[in-house]
């Protein structure tokens, strides 16, 4: 069997288990983070709205050697399960960065998320973001400078001008706080197709 196939028919949310990203697994990620933001394939992709790339292999790197990020990949198996052997492509993947803002506060940032076209609808999204949210809160649980358990939050960026993807994240419990900043047009991540185009914050109050 070529490993590049993906059998949809035996991957479905129960299949779905994530570890952490490695060295070895950024030209993956790279194929598919371009693939998933760049591409039209997938319900995902922001290719109407952004040209170029997502990201690149130099980006990735430092995400991964970041002690303060956590990048988590579902890496696809010749069993489907994580009892098989990895095939070296990642089927999706999630990033949680954790950081304290100017005022104290303690959020975590949930960014570079992505599944693979082919499982996008069958609920695989949901178990890798539930999965992010439950590693992030217990991470701002057990930060001792926390004290204040108010201001934990989860927080992450979306595009202007998707209203489906808004509405998912919606559905999850998160809330457009009023943050927002134009799309940077330095060529580092893509080129907006559009001059109204805009980043905005989403956040969840998780403890």
């Amino acid at each position: 069997m070529n490993k590049n196939h993906i059998d949809k028919d035996h991957l479905d949310r129960e299949s779905v288990f994530l570890r952490q990203a490695q060295a070895d697994d950024i030209n993956a990620l790279e194929q598919l983070l371009n693939r998933c933001y760049r591409e039209t394939s997938g319900w995902t992709n922001e290719a109407d709205l952004i040209g170029g790339i997502r990201t690149t292999s130099a980006e990735l790197a430092a995400v991964i050697n970041d002690p303060n990020h956590y990048y988590f990949v579902y890496p696809k198996t010749t069993t489907g399960d994580r009892d098989g052997e990895e095939t070296g492509e990642i089927l999706g993947c999630i990033a949680v960065d954790i950081k304290t803002d100017a005022d104290s506060s303690h959020k975590a940032y949930i960014g570079m998320f992505a599944v693979h076209p082919v499982l996008q609808g069958k609920g695989v999204g949901n178990v890798i973001l539930q999965a992010a949210e439950t590693f992030a809160t217990r991470h701002l649980q057990s930060d001792g400078q926390a004290a204040d358990k108010k201001t934990a939050h989860l927080t992450m960026s979306i595009l202007s001008h998707r209203p489906e993807l808004l509405a998912y994240y919606q559905r999850r419990g998160y809330q457009l706080n009023g943050n927002k900043m134009p799309f940077p047009n330095d060529g580092n991540n893509g080129e907006p197709k559009r001059e109204d185009l805009e980043l905005l914050e989403l956040e969840k109050m998780v403890i």
